[in-house]
């Protein structure tokens, strides 16, 4: 049994409105976080990346250059 259009539509608005209130409420929780908390936060995230094993050539090369001259349309360095 399918889910007639204006059942759809109505879900689409409250996901919509639930998304704006959503970042309305990251926005207010990021104004209101002390330094310290800041800097918890941002210490928390930063502890995840010895996690993540790179690949052995992302030590000296990021694809930063290659990506940049793809944007550019021309060779990589």
């Amino acid at each position: 049994m399918g889910v007639d259009s204006s059942a759809q539509q109505l879900w689409m608005r409250q996901w919509r409105s639930a998304s704006l209130m959503l970042a309305e409420q990251r926005k207010k929780e990021l104004r209101e976080m002390s330094a310290q908390q800041a800097l918890a936060a941002a210490d928390a995230l930063l502890s995840l990346a010895p996690l993540v094993a790179l690949h052995p050539s992302r030590l000296s090369d990021s694809g930063l250059v290659r990506q940049q001259a793809l944007f550019h349309r021309r060779e990589a360095v």
